[in-house]
């Protein structure tokens, strides 16, 4: 305790080098911390936001990953149901699960050949009370943008499209979506009505429809037999998805419907079964028992299991440039630091060599120089780490208030721009640490030096 008190008296002897010294170490730790609060934010941003669409593990059908995204008919799995209530009645599996939900993916081209046009599109068949619950999840308190889908209640040829498959298909008017810019309807002429085969496949759809649509779409797309298909379809909705490629051919719709639409009145099948757990700590032991359990009952099936890192590569890419450029940012900070603080303990051993050596020689081990010198160092480790967390947190409450916000490169709407700090206590803590051994370190040479001053020499020094 006599050594913390005679470095705090020390400090205080030169308040101005050691303010200089504390400023350093406060703007340093307050970057650090403001940039990986903001780190922080995107990377669990990111992930609750993978989660919530695509879920923590997929049972697909292997290399359907790899080559069947666009096939479905060859990758599909037919026993799906079965699979899914093994899975959630596992006892191992059950206490982890939050939904397990089967989904059929597919491509086809979606027309609305009352106004003359036409596009492709990547649909998605799904159990809207299921997909609703995975869009619920927030395991880390993000703000998210996801919402329900407006399915639940629709009809069985309900459908919800993105934006931009509105505004090719120009139903932005008629289903009342902001922001949506269309060019001008081109009516159809009568002697240029639907190609004759769609519009028969479409015929057979409509029979049983009282009432004529407005927002009325019809799909082909390919059954497993090779032979086209058309899907009457009722459009409920547009919604943006943020991405704009994804938002340019979004289109979900009810399992069953997609399901009738590729296999008809054959056994339904399924692209994928959606495994989403309650933490995302828990696809370690989720993925091996559901291997485990895949291969015992289910050993003549060719499946596999991924995680949402290998289905949404970009999430791996995001976290390694996010890691990469705060690692950067902290080494350059950290160093900046070392040798700021080096640099005042060296000038206070060459200005205090005479008490060195006065304490030398009233009896002061080199150990106790060397450990007041460190005790000095420590005090303004603390201190600087204190005042900058407390900084850190003012300026990250500021900004998480200021409604400043951006639009990431590919996306189609702006997001706020949040600092994790206070809600991420590992980067906390982690930062507080590295900056006090930084500190410490810094005044290693300088103690040691110190130290090691012969007593004549240090007392002679002018």
């Amino acid at each position: 305790m006599k050594t913390f008190s005679l470095a705090l008296r020390n400090l205080l002897r030169n308040r101005r080098r050691s303010l200089t010294t504390l400023l350093a170490m406060i703007i340093g730790l307050v970057a650090v911390l403001l940039f990986g609060g903001y780190r922080s934010n995107i990377t669990y941003g990111s992930q609750t936001g993978f989660v919530q669409n695509s879920g923590h593990l997929q049972i697909q059908r292997k290399d359907y990953f790899l080559d069947g995204s666009d096939n479905p008919t060859s990758y599909g799995i037919a026993d799906y149901q079965r699979i899914v209530d093994a899975v959630k009645h596992d006892p191992v599996l059950a206490p982890m699960l939050t939904v397990v939900t089967p989904t059929l993916q597919l491509g086809g081209i979606a027309g609305n050949f009352s106004a003359g046009v036409s596009r492709s599109v990547i649909a998605v068949g799904l159990v809207a009370e299921e997909r609703n619950r995975m869009l619920s999840w927030n395991d880390y308190g993000v703000i998210s943008y996801a919402k329900p889908l407006p399915l639940i209640g629709t009809r069985e040829d309900a459908v919800v499209v993105g934006t931009g498959v509105a505004r090719k298909l120009k139903l932005c008017n008629t289903l009342n979506v902001p922001n949506c810019v269309q060019a001008p309807s081109v009516t159809v002429s009568e002697g240029n009505p639907a190609p004759d085969d769609i519009a028969a496949l479409s015929a057979l759809e409509k029979t049983n429809q009282p009432h004529p649509e407005v927002n009325r779409i019809e799909m082909l797309a390919s059954t497993a037999h090779g032979a086209p298909n058309v899907a009457s379809l009722s459009v409920v909705a547009a919604e943006n998805k943020g991405i704009k490629a994804l938002d340019d051919v979004y289109l979900a719709m009810h399992l069953v419907r997609a399901q009738k639409l590729i296999y008809g009145s054959a056994s339904p099948q399924v692209t994928a079964i959606i495994v989403q757990l309650r933490h995302t700590d828990q696809i370690p032991a989720a993925h091996a028992r559901l291997e485990q359990l895949l291969a015992s009952e289910f050993k003549t099936e060719a499946l596999e299991v991924l995680d949402f890192q290998v289905l949404n590569p970009i999430y791996g890419q995001t976290v390694q440039f996010m890691n990469s450029m705060f690692g950067f940012i902290a080494t350059l900070i950290g160093v900046i630091v070392l040798f700021t603080i080096g640099n005042t303990m060296s000038t206070a051993v060459v200005e205090r060599t005479v008490e060195i050596g006065t304490l030398r020689a009233m009896g002061l081990r080199r150990s106790g120089i060397r450990r007041l010198f460190m005790c000095e160092a420590l005090l303004l480790g603390v201190i600087g780490s204190a005042i900058g967390v407390l900084c850190a947190l003012f300026i990250a409450y500021l900004i998480n208030h200021s409604g400043w916000s951006w639009t990431p490169p590919g996306y189609s709407y702006a997001y706020l721009i949040l600092v994790r700090v206070w809600q991420d206590m590992s980067l906390l803590v982690g930062s507080v640490i590295g900056m006090i051994l930084v500190t410490i370190l810094s005044a290693w040479w300088p103690a040691n030096r110190a130290a090691k001053l012969m007593i004549v020499d240090a007392l002679r020094h002018v």
